[in-house]
């Protein structure tokens, strides 16, 4: 492959999997509903979204700092979501008595 070629696949697959995730971005934004999102996972996911940001600016990738952009606001806003949605009384500590 050529570079030019190689850099059109980085494209196609950054276009893909962040347009994959913009679905389930929009429908987590508009009904609030955090219940289905594991805090452990989406902190993991989202600190590893973050590190390949910093690797395509590292390496001078357009499409991977690009895509993890746009993907890291969106994690980003999907996981603070989750931090605040996702607190509910009826997990309270539990006390001894």
């Amino acid at each position: 492959m050529t570079p030019q070629q190689i850099e059109w696949l980085g494209m196609a697959a950054a276009c893909l999997t962040t347009g994959s995730f913009v679905p389930q971005a929009w429908l987590t934004f508009r009904t609030r509903d955090v219940s289905g999102i594991s805090l452990g996972m989406y902190s993991a996911f989202t600190l590893g979204v973050a590190l390949w940001l910093i690797y395509g600016l590292s390496v001078g990738s357009w499409p991977v700092t690009i895509a993890n952009a746009i993907t890291l606001t969106l994690a980003s806003g999907i996981l603070g979501m989750r931090l605040w949605f996702g607190r509910s009384p009826n997990h309270a500590p539990h006390q001894k008595g």
